[in-house]
């Protein structure tokens, strides 16, 4: 019961830090607020449609998350932390090359994968199947990172063409 309480304030925690977080993003840079809107619901939408499958299939469960009846997934996670971290990604590397970006994005999933191999060895909010492994979730997030961040891309670019 103990370990439950620690996974329900990590849980609070990680919602207030990442809500102040997302609030200071989304107004330091009020020019390409589009651009970081797109980004965090492009990443959510997606988030929760590969979560899903893959809490279906039951390669990773979440034994302690917000709203256990409603959702097989980690909301916080899915919808709110990731987005976040998403919206810092495109904004450092907004002006970037794609070797540099590269390596911004994977400078933000390898230790988001570190985290979350660790919560998984030590928490109950994340369980892996014996099919799922570390490796799974770096290359799942830095595709994910990338894909939302040529998108961006691409939507800016079309954007700036139609201003000119």
């Amino acid at each position: 019961m103990k370990k439950n309480k620690v996974d329900h304030f990590i849980l609070r925690g990680t919602l207030i830090f990442t809500l102040f977080s997302l609030t200071i993003l989304l107004l330091r840079k009020k020019s390409s607020i589009k651009d970081w809107v797109l980004a965090y619901l492009w990443n959510g939408l997606t988030n929760g449609m590969i979560d899903t499958f893959v809490a279906s299939y039951k390669f990773v469960q979440y034994p302690v998350r917000f709203f256990p009846n409603v959702f097989p997934i980690n909301v916080l996670f899915d919808y709110i932390v990731y987005p976040t971290v998403t919206i810092l990604i495109n904004q450092m590397t907004e002006k970037d090359q794609p070797k540099t970006i590269l390596f911004k994005i994977l400078a933000f999933t390898a230790p988001m994968t570190v985290l979350e191999y660790l919560m998984e060895k030590k928490t109950n909010l994340i369980k892996w199947s014996k099919r799922w492994k570390w490796y799974h979730t770096f290359v799942t997030m830095t595709f994910k990172s990338i894909t939302t961040r040529v998108l961006v891309g691409f939507v800016r670019k079309v954007s700036d063409k139609r201003n000119e």
